[in-house]
Protein backbone atom coordinates (compact mmCIF):
# COMPACT_ATOMS: atom_id res chain seq x y z
CA UNK A 1 0.00 0.00 0.00
CA UNK A 2 1.25 3.08 -1.05
CA UNK A 3 0.45 6.54 -2.28
CA UNK A 4 0.30 7.74 -5.91
CA UNK A 5 -1.13 11.36 -5.55
CA UNK A 6 -3.44 13.78 -3.56
CA UNK A 7 -6.09 15.49 -4.52
CA UNK A 8 -4.57 18.84 -3.35
CA UNK A 9 -3.49 21.40 -6.14
CA UNK A 10 -0.94 23.59 -5.58
CA UNK A 11 -1.38 27.13 -6.51
CA UNK A 12 2.19 28.15 -7.90
CA UNK A 13 4.89 26.39 -9.54
CA UNK A 14 6.97 24.46 -6.53
CA UNK A 15 10.31 25.26 -8.06
CA UNK A 16 12.24 23.95 -4.96
CA UNK A 17 10.56 20.57 -5.45
CA UNK A 18 11.24 20.69 -8.55
CA UNK A 19 14.85 21.20 -7.83
CA UNK A 20 15.50 18.89 -5.30
CA UNK A 21 14.16 15.45 -7.28
CA UNK A 22 16.22 16.69 -10.04
CA UNK A 23 19.54 17.15 -7.75
CA UNK A 24 18.72 14.04 -5.67
CA UNK A 25 18.33 12.12 -9.68
CA UNK A 26 21.44 13.99 -10.98
CA UNK A 27 23.80 12.62 -7.06
CA UNK A 28 22.29 9.30 -8.03
CA UNK A 29 23.40 9.07 -12.08
CA UNK A 30 26.65 10.60 -11.34
CA UNK A 31 27.42 7.18 -8.73
CA UNK A 32 25.48 5.06 -10.63
CA UNK A 33 28.31 3.11 -12.13
CA UNK A 34 30.18 2.51 -8.36
CA UNK A 35 27.11 -0.01 -7.87
CA UNK A 36 29.09 -2.48 -9.94
CA UNK A 37 32.03 -2.83 -7.64
CA UNK A 38 30.55 -3.03 -3.82
CA UNK A 39 33.77 -2.22 -2.14
CA UNK A 40 34.30 0.99 -3.52
CA UNK A 41 30.83 1.82 -3.38
CA UNK A 42 30.68 0.98 0.44
CA UNK A 43 33.88 3.31 0.43
CA UNK A 44 31.72 6.52 -1.54
CA UNK A 45 29.02 5.87 1.23
CA UNK A 46 31.13 5.87 4.28
CA UNK A 47 32.90 9.30 2.87
CA UNK A 48 29.50 11.08 2.43
CA UNK A 49 26.82 9.20 4.44
CA UNK A 50 26.00 9.59 7.92
CA UNK A 51 27.98 7.26 10.42
CA UNK A 52 26.82 8.00 14.02
CA UNK A 53 29.56 6.84 16.04
CA UNK A 54 31.70 9.08 13.82
CA UNK A 55 28.93 12.28 13.88
CA UNK A 56 28.67 11.94 17.55
CA UNK A 57 32.36 12.01 18.41
CA UNK A 58 33.00 15.87 16.41
CA UNK A 59 34.05 14.23 13.13
CA UNK A 60 32.92 14.48 9.69
CA UNK A 61 29.35 16.39 10.54
CA UNK A 62 29.15 17.67 7.17
CA UNK A 63 27.44 14.41 5.95
CA UNK A 64 24.41 15.47 8.28
CA UNK A 65 23.84 17.20 4.98
CA UNK A 66 25.84 14.94 2.22
CA UNK A 67 23.87 12.26 3.33
CA UNK A 68 20.18 13.42 2.81
CA UNK A 69 21.28 13.75 -1.09
CA UNK A 70 22.82 10.20 -1.47
CA UNK A 71 20.34 7.20 -2.15
CA UNK A 72 21.21 3.21 -1.45
CA UNK A 73 19.14 2.02 -4.66
CA UNK A 74 17.27 3.31 -7.75
CA UNK A 75 13.64 1.71 -6.36
CA UNK A 76 15.17 4.14 -2.33
CA UNK A 77 15.48 6.77 -4.84
CA UNK A 78 12.24 6.59 -6.81
CA UNK A 79 9.98 5.79 -3.82
CA UNK A 80 11.76 9.19 -1.95
CA UNK A 81 11.09 11.41 -4.77
CA UNK A 82 7.39 9.81 -5.28
CA UNK A 83 6.61 11.15 -1.43
CA UNK A 84 8.25 14.21 -2.76
CA UNK A 85 6.55 14.92 -5.78
CA UNK A 86 3.40 14.36 -3.58
CA UNK A 87 3.60 16.09 -0.50
CA UNK A 88 6.66 18.77 -1.18
CA UNK A 89 4.69 21.19 -3.95
CA UNK A 90 1.53 21.68 -1.11
CA UNK A 91 4.08 22.92 1.58
CA UNK A 92 6.19 25.07 -0.57
CA UNK A 93 2.73 26.55 -1.85
CA UNK A 94 2.09 27.84 1.90
CA UNK A 95 6.01 28.42 2.94
CA UNK A 96 6.99 29.85 -0.44
CA UNK A 97 10.10 29.16 -1.94
CA UNK A 98 12.87 29.82 0.07
CA UNK A 99 10.93 29.06 3.29
CA UNK A 100 10.57 25.26 1.95
CA UNK A 101 13.91 25.17 1.01
CA UNK A 102 14.72 25.59 4.36
CA UNK A 103 12.20 23.77 6.36
CA UNK A 104 13.05 20.94 4.07
CA UNK A 105 17.49 21.02 4.85
CA UNK A 106 16.03 21.29 8.56
CA UNK A 107 14.17 18.60 8.58
CA UNK A 108 16.53 16.11 7.25
CA UNK A 109 19.81 17.36 9.14
CA UNK A 110 17.06 16.90 12.56
CA UNK A 111 16.41 13.39 10.95
CA UNK A 112 19.78 12.84 11.14
CA UNK A 113 20.38 13.72 14.58
CA UNK A 114 17.05 11.34 15.81
CA UNK A 115 19.10 8.63 13.94
CA UNK A 116 22.27 9.83 15.68
CA UNK A 117 20.52 9.61 19.16
CA UNK A 118 18.61 6.26 18.75
CA UNK A 119 21.97 4.50 18.10
CA UNK A 120 25.25 6.38 18.35
CA UNK A 121 27.33 3.67 18.17
CA UNK A 122 26.53 2.72 14.58
CA UNK A 123 28.90 2.54 12.05
CA UNK A 124 26.61 1.60 9.18
CA UNK A 125 26.56 5.04 7.14
CA UNK A 126 22.71 6.37 6.83
CA UNK A 127 21.92 7.86 3.40
CA UNK A 128 18.85 8.55 1.86
CA UNK A 129 16.30 11.92 1.56
CA UNK A 130 13.73 9.90 3.47
CA UNK A 131 14.37 12.21 6.87
CA UNK A 132 13.57 15.37 4.96
CA UNK A 133 10.69 14.33 3.44
CA UNK A 134 9.21 12.51 6.55
CA UNK A 135 9.50 15.71 7.38
CA UNK A 136 7.52 17.10 4.37
CA UNK A 137 5.15 14.48 5.62
CA UNK A 138 4.39 15.84 9.22
CA UNK A 139 3.66 19.22 8.52
CA UNK A 140 1.30 18.39 5.43
CA UNK A 141 -0.22 16.52 8.12
CA UNK A 142 -0.40 19.39 10.33
CA UNK A 143 -2.04 21.06 7.91
CA UNK A 144 -3.82 19.12 5.50
CA UNK A 145 -5.04 16.66 7.63
CA UNK A 146 -8.26 15.72 5.76
CA UNK A 147 -6.46 16.54 1.98
CA UNK A 148 -8.06 13.10 0.45
CA UNK A 149 -4.44 10.65 -0.83
CA UNK A 150 -4.95 8.58 -3.50
CA UNK A 151 -3.50 5.03 -2.67
CA UNK A 152 -2.67 1.99 -4.12
CA UNK A 153 -3.65 -1.33 -2.40
CA UNK A 154 -2.07 -4.25 -4.38
CA UNK A 155 -2.73 -7.87 -2.62
CA UNK A 156 -1.04 -10.67 -4.82
CA UNK A 157 -2.82 -10.11 -8.10
CA UNK A 158 -5.44 -7.86 -7.02
CA UNK A 159 -4.91 -4.14 -7.32
CA UNK A 160 -7.18 -0.89 -6.72
CA UNK A 161 -7.22 2.67 -6.00
CA UNK A 162 -9.31 4.44 -3.80
CA UNK A 163 -8.88 7.72 -1.34
CA UNK A 164 -8.22 7.90 2.28
CA UNK A 165 -7.73 11.42 4.22
CA UNK A 166 -3.67 12.30 4.47
CA UNK A 167 -4.40 11.56 8.64
CA UNK A 168 -4.98 8.00 8.16
CA UNK A 169 -2.41 7.26 5.42
CA UNK A 170 0.02 9.59 7.10
CA UNK A 171 -0.85 8.16 10.97
CA UNK A 172 -0.51 4.52 9.88
CA UNK A 173 3.02 5.45 8.20
CA UNK A 174 4.41 7.29 11.11
CA UNK A 175 2.83 4.99 13.49
CA UNK A 176 5.01 1.85 11.67
CA UNK A 177 7.89 3.81 11.76
CA UNK A 178 7.72 4.01 15.47
CA UNK A 179 6.89 -0.12 15.81
CA UNK A 180 9.75 -0.84 13.63
CA UNK A 181 12.20 1.60 15.16
CA UNK A 182 11.23 -0.15 18.69
CA UNK A 183 11.48 -3.57 17.46
CA UNK A 184 14.64 -3.27 15.57
CA UNK A 185 16.44 -0.35 18.02
CA UNK A 186 19.81 -1.08 18.57
CA UNK A 187 20.14 -1.72 14.88
CA UNK A 188 19.88 -5.39 14.75
CA UNK A 189 21.07 -5.68 11.23
CA UNK A 190 18.42 -3.93 9.90
CA UNK A 191 19.06 -1.18 7.10
CA UNK A 192 15.92 1.65 7.19
CA UNK A 193 16.48 4.31 9.35
CA UNK A 194 12.92 4.34 11.08
CA UNK A 195 14.69 6.36 13.97
CA UNK A 196 15.34 9.23 11.17
CA UNK A 197 12.16 8.80 9.35
CA UNK A 198 10.23 9.24 12.75
CA UNK A 199 12.40 12.28 13.79
CA UNK A 200 11.80 13.93 10.36
CA UNK A 201 8.04 13.52 10.68
CA UNK A 202 8.04 15.00 14.31
CA UNK A 203 10.31 17.68 13.43
CA UNK A 204 8.59 18.64 10.29
CA UNK A 205 5.31 19.16 12.29
CA UNK A 206 6.68 21.38 15.07
CA UNK A 207 8.44 23.38 12.59
CA UNK A 208 4.98 23.66 10.60
CA UNK A 209 3.65 25.07 13.81
CA UNK A 210 4.15 28.83 13.67
CA UNK A 211 2.68 28.63 10.08
CA UNK A 212 -0.37 26.78 11.28
CA UNK A 213 -0.72 29.28 14.15
CA UNK A 214 -0.62 31.54 11.42
CA UNK A 215 -3.31 30.44 9.64
CA UNK A 216 -5.46 30.53 12.62
CA UNK A 217 -4.69 27.02 14.82
CA UNK A 218 -7.53 25.43 15.45
CA UNK A 219 -9.76 27.81 13.90
CA UNK A 220 -8.06 26.98 10.84
CA UNK A 221 -9.04 23.79 10.71
CA UNK A 222 -12.89 24.25 11.81
CA UNK A 223 -12.96 26.84 9.05
CA UNK A 224 -11.33 24.44 6.22
CA UNK A 225 -12.61 21.20 8.04
CA UNK A 226 -9.02 19.91 7.74
CA UNK A 227 -8.97 20.26 3.61
CA UNK A 228 -7.13 22.26 1.63
CA UNK A 229 -8.62 25.99 1.27
CA UNK A 230 -9.10 25.80 -2.41
CA UNK A 231 -11.25 23.08 -4.51
CA UNK A 232 -9.62 19.74 -4.53
CA UNK A 233 -8.48 18.01 -7.82
CA UNK A 234 -10.84 15.48 -9.09
CA UNK A 235 -9.52 12.21 -10.62
CA UNK A 236 -11.30 8.89 -11.56
CA UNK A 237 -9.52 6.49 -9.09
CA UNK A 238 -9.93 3.40 -10.35
CA UNK A 239 -8.01 1.06 -12.57
CA UNK A 240 -8.89 -0.30 -15.55
CA UNK A 241 -10.16 -4.33 -15.11
CA UNK A 242 -7.09 -6.66 -16.30
CA UNK A 243 -8.11 -10.10 -17.35
CA UNK A 244 -6.42 -13.20 -17.64
CA UNK A 245 -6.42 -14.77 -21.27
CA UNK A 246 -6.88 -18.54 -21.92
Amino acid sequence: MFPIRDHNPSERTPYVTYALIALNVVIFASYWPLFNDEPVLGAFFQTWGMQPFEVSSGAKTHTLLTSMFLHGGLMHLAGNMLFLWIFGDNLEDQMGHVGFALFYLTAGIGADVGQLLADPSSQVPVVGASGAIAGVMGGYLLLFPRARVDIILIFVIFFKIFPVPAWVMLGVWFALQLFNGVVNLGGNGVGVAYWAHAGGFLIGLLLCLPLWLKRGGAAYWQATEGHPPHPEAKYKSTLPLVTRRK
